[in-house]
């Protein structure tokens, strides 16, 4: 079964300078997402690039990621 940390690791490992809290039961997770990534880019364009660092998992391991994702600005850092 996936756990949060498993989310929260696979993100980190596949974006740079990212930090990410995620909760969830095993089956649905929510997800917060800062990183200097998103800056310049669209929330599509920024959930787009976390589900590329996801990859299969999202078709396979992950039942339903919800994600809020935010620039450092937007965070407070």
């Amino acid at each position: 079964m996936v756990t949060p940390e498993d989310i929260k690791g696979w993100i980190e490992a596949g974006m740079s300078e990212c930090t990410v809290n995620c909760e969830g039961d095993g089956h649905h997770f929510e997800a917060v997402i800062v990183s200097p990534e998103f800056e310049g880019k669209s929330r599509i364009q920024q959930h787009q690039l976390v589900y590329a660092v996801l990859g299969d998992k999202m078709k396979a391991a992950i039942h339903a990621l919800s994600m809020k994702t935010l620039t450092p600005d937007e965070a407070g850092a």
